[in-house]
């Protein structure tokens, strides 16, 4: 039995690709996975798979980046491993280091990060475009020596197919039986969902001012905020009535949020990590038998137009989405119809079950 192992300094153990898609499939497959974490709470093994903890993680995001890649490394240098495959950017020259020993090592690699960098809030503006810079000449020297680059889009695996041939796309798609289609004898209501992390550049500040223009549409959201400042700047909002926020909730309580809405909402705004990104929530929408509005970036405007499953917006416009929403709410047998095209994808192509397939095969290729 091969010994893979897992490793995130940034993601909680119950992450959706790492745990619920990757671990969880290759643990199915017969490998004996550990999954390493740093969130404090502690060692244990769920669904044949070890979860080992590191500890709670140092106090501060700069400390985190600067010492969590260190202590992972002192905790995996000398553990026995066919495969490590790590998450998170800081973590680089760990797997750098490691590649040394024995092991095999993949990068997984879950956004752009250089486009990233330049809309992160917390950087200084003046710092953006030169830490941009040196982090891809970093992650590019890197990513160049490691086994294997998996890239979350197709289009981070073709950035990465240029400077290591052994790159390659596995998307996030949703696992498709997490999600069930509300049943169609339910009353259609006047409820939107919005799910995900609550952040100025995820267009959230236009997403509310839309219900204002509607007065008569509630979103239930949830998620965490990007800051105690942006939740306060939303929180004393006058449209922020029209909001029913219910914190950070678990799968189940997502799958059932998702069955009581009539539509779900991904308008983020233009960024560079945004245009060519694949937003989970839009796949897990179309799972859950949701019709949806987005942004009307040109790659999420071709997988709307191929399935029929949505409406995209300018998600800079509270009026152009707030026009969708009621568009959409104003004609049922349309919201099913686009509901039902997008589960019908989802079943046809956009599925975990494909992309697990693609995960296991280049596991069987590292020898």
């Amino acid at each position: 039995m091969r010994k893979i192992i897992h490793l995130t300094t940034v993601h909680g153990r119950n992450d959706v690709r790492i745990f619920h898609k990757q671990c969880r499939s290759l643990a199915a497959a017969g490998y004996d996975v550990t999954l390493v974490v740093q969130d404090g709470k502690g060692d244990e093994n769920r669904d044949g798979i070890n979860i080992r903890d590191l500890g709670l993680p140092p106090s501060g995001r700069v400390r985190r980046i600067l010492l969590s890649p260190w202590r992972a490394y002192r905790s995996l240098r000398k553990v026995p491993a066919d495969i490590i495959h790590f998450h998170d950017p800081e973590l680089l020259p760990v797997g750098l280091l490691l590649k040394r020993g024995t092991h095999h090592v993949i990068y997984d690699s879950h956004e752009d990060v250089p486009r990233d960098i330049l809309s992160k809030y917390w950087i200084p503006a003046a710092l953006r475009k030169m830490l941009s810079f040196l982090f891809e000449k970093l992650e590019n020297y890197i990513a160049k020596r490691l086994d294997m680059v998996v890239g979350a889009t197709p289009f981070i695996a073709k950035r990465f197919q240029r400077i290591n041939p052994n790159s390659i796309a596995v998307n996030n798609f949703p696992i498709q039986e997490e999600f069930q289609p509300a049943n169609e004898e339910q009353p259609f209501s006047r409820t939107i969902c919005y799910i995900g992390g609550i952040t100025r550049v995820r267009g959230i500040t236009e997403l509310i001012e839309s219900l204002g223009i509607l007065r008569d549409v509630k979103l239930i959201m949830c998620g965490p905020f990007e800051s105690k400042a942006y939740e306060e700047e939303l929180l004393s909002l006058a449209d922020w009535k029209y909001v029913d926020y219910r914190g950070i909730v678990g799968r189940k309580e997502v799958s059932k949020i998702m069955a009581d809405s009539a539509l779900g909402v991904v308008t983020y705004l233009p960024s560079p990590n945004h245009t060519d990104a694949q937003p989970n929530k839009m796949f897990e929408y179309m799972a859950a038998g949701l019709p949806f509005i987005a942004s009307n970036f040109p790659l999420w405007r071709q997988i709307i137009e191929e399935t029929q499953c949505g409406v995209c917006v300018d998600p800079s416009s509270p009026a152009e989405i707030a026009k969708a929403i009621a568009k959409l709410l104003s004609d049922e047998a349309m919201c099913r119809a686009k509901g039902n095209a997008g589960r019908k994808a989802i079943i046809d192509r956009f599925n975990w079950l494909s992309e697990s397939k693609k995960l296991l095969t280049l596991y069987a290729e590292l020898k």
